[in-house]
Order: C-alpha cells, then sequence, then structure tokens
C-alpha cells in the first residue's frame, strides 16, 4: 500500500479521472484522488494522492498554480478554448502589441471571473457543462480570484503566450476570453500547459508510461512523496512526554512550550516521540491549545 502523493504529469486527451483509473492499476490499490481537474486538452502537473496521502485532496486544491497558455485573439467559442464551437470571430490586423500588453496586464491582482458554463461547477445540483450541452445557458455569479503574475513570453499576434500565476480556482480560459473582450475582438485559449501546483513542478513530474515502467523495474515507491514532506516548510514539535504521546494517538488538542514565539494561527508538523508523523496541528493563542487541522495516523 502506497501512502503519500505522485507528482503525474498529464498528458493531453486524458481527463483528471482518466488518470486516477490508471493510477489504481498502476499502484494496485483504490484509495486514489486527484487534485484540481485539468480538461482533456490540457497537460502538466497534476499531483496524485494515494492511500493515507488522499486526506491532502482538498489541501493541494487550495494551492496557488501556474500556468503556460496560448491565447488567440479574435475568435469567441462557447467553451472559451478552442475545442468549442466558434461563435464569432473578429479582425485584429488593428491591435498593437502596446495595446495587447496593456490589457493582458491589467487583469493582474484581484479579478472578479464569471465561471465558464463549459465547467465542472454545480449549479442546483447539475454540471455547467451538462447544462451547456443541453443548449442551456444559467447565470453565473462572479467569483474572486487573484492573477499573482502575469509574464508575456511571446506575441505573434494574434495569439499571445503567457505565463500566469494564480489563486485556486482560477480558470485560464476565461481569462483569455476576458482579455478578448477588453479588446473588443473576442479571444479564447489555444493551448494550456500547468507548470506548478503549490510545491510540485513540472520539471519533476511523470507520465503515466514512466510511472508503469517505475512499477514494472520495482521503483515506484522512490517518486511516492511521504505525506509529511508536503509540510515540510513548517516548523516541528516532537512529544517528549508518554502524556502527550497518548493525546497524540487519539488525535487530541494539547498543550505544548516546545514551540518559541507562537502566533494565533501558526500551523505544526506534529510527531509521536517515537518519530511517527501525527499530522497538522494549529495553534489557538486564546486557548493556548494545538488543535488537529489534518491526522494522518491510523487506518487509510
Amino acid at each position: 500500500m502506497y501512502d503519500g502523493i505522485i507528482n503525474v504529469y498529464k498528458e493531453k486527451g486524458f481527463t483528471s479521472h482518466d488518470v486516477v483509473a490508471k493510477m489504481r492499476g498502476i499502484l494496485g490499490q483504490r484509495k486514489i484522488g486527484h487534485t484540481g481537474t485539468l480538461d482533456p486538452a490540457a497537460e502538466g502537473v497534476l499531483p496524485v494522492c494515494a492511500g493515507k496521502g488522499t486526506k491532502l485532496c482538498d489541501m493541494l486544491t487550495d494551492h496557488d498554480k501556474t500556468y503556460r497558455a496560448v491565447l488567440l485573439l479574435g475568435t469567441e467559442t462557447d467553451t472559451e478554448d478552442t475545442t468549442g464551437t466558434v461563435i464569432g470571430t473578429k479582425d485584429t490586423s488593428g491591435l498593437t502589441e502596446s495595446q495587447v500588453r496593456e490589457a493582458v496586464l491589467s487583469f493582474t491582482g484581484d479579478y472578479d471571473q464569471v465561471p465558464p458554463m463549459y465547467s465542472a461547477l454545480k449549479v442546483d445540483g447539475k454540471k455547467l457543462y451538462e447544462l451547456a450541452r443541453e443548449g442551456k445557458t444559467v447565470e453565473r455569479k462572479a467569483r474572486p480570484v487573484k492573477i499573482f503574475d502575469i509574464q508575456i513570453e511571446t506575441m505573434d499576434l494574434p495569439e499571445v503566450t503567457m505565463t500566469v500565476s494564480c489563486s485556486k480556482g482560477t480558470y485560464i480560459r476565461t481569462l483569455c476570453h476576458d482579455i478578448g473582450a477588453k479588446l473588443s475582438v473576442g479571444g479564447c485559449m489555444k493551448e494550456l500547459l500547468r507548470t506548478k501546483v503549490g510545491r510540485f513542478e513540472i520539471k519533476d513530474s511523470l507520465k503515466l508510461d514512466d510511472l508503469q515502467k517505475l512499477k514494472e523495474e520495482g521503483r515506484l515507491g522512490k517518486v511516492v512523496l511521504p505525506v509529511e514532506e508536503v509540510f515540510k516548510d513548517l516548523p516541528e514539535i516532537r512529544s517528549e512526554t508518554e502524556e502527550l504521546d497518548k493525546l497524540l494517538k487519539n488525535g487530541n488538542p494539547f498543550r505544548s512550550r516546545a514551540a518559541k514565539n507562537v502566533t494565533d494561527g501558526d500551523m505544526f508538523r506534529v510527531y509521536h516521540s517515537d518519530g511517527t508523523f501525527i499530522g497538522v496541528f494549529r495553534y489557538d493563542a486564546e486557548k493556548r491549545m494545538y488543535y488537529p487541522e489534518k491526522i494522518f495516523l491510523g487506518g487509510n
């Protein structure tokens, strides 16, 4: 049984669920989850959690992400990318590089984004893309997202290649659409490559075929990142008493003087005295206690 996270490179043509199904076969276990959907036409980093690591899925989904995208100006589609049906085209010959650059960079910072109809978000229990396929369009509320940084890599109008670092929940397809709307010519996403999710980077990712080969060679365990490694940047608290060991074994809150200069909300990696990783705890300054945020001890 594997417990941890594998940095998978999702290739074009696979859905995120396809990757999970393939990984179940490669790892030989059922308890596997992914950490954020990538469209079939997109590729790149898709951390996959196994065993006790599945408790990390929601935490990793919340991480900031980085993408390399190709924006195609002058074309609008119903899906906001080039896999959809073209619903409008406009001449882009009048655009200048400085106009386009200004429009692209204007989206840096906080921005209210309306999710696309072709998305997995649910309205009244039904996924938006299911409604879209039925020819229905429903009102979607704008959601606050944040674009931390946009770097324009190349500009060969009507195409713009850019690297975008953003908060969770950001649709790069919609960003491309909105840039096109700002320039009054329309726009859609031509290509998407996710290069980073939290600490997981594309240079360390492995394709499914690579993982299958490692399995056959008996080396698969070497690429499964232990759960505690995800939290290596957090300070550590290690139990030094039998009483605390008992509390930790049951995932109870506790008091400790081991950490110095602690402030409310600080997070810690917590270990049993024998070195067993218990989980992540958050400090409550008012109660002067550490409360469990995620416990990884015990069964899967």
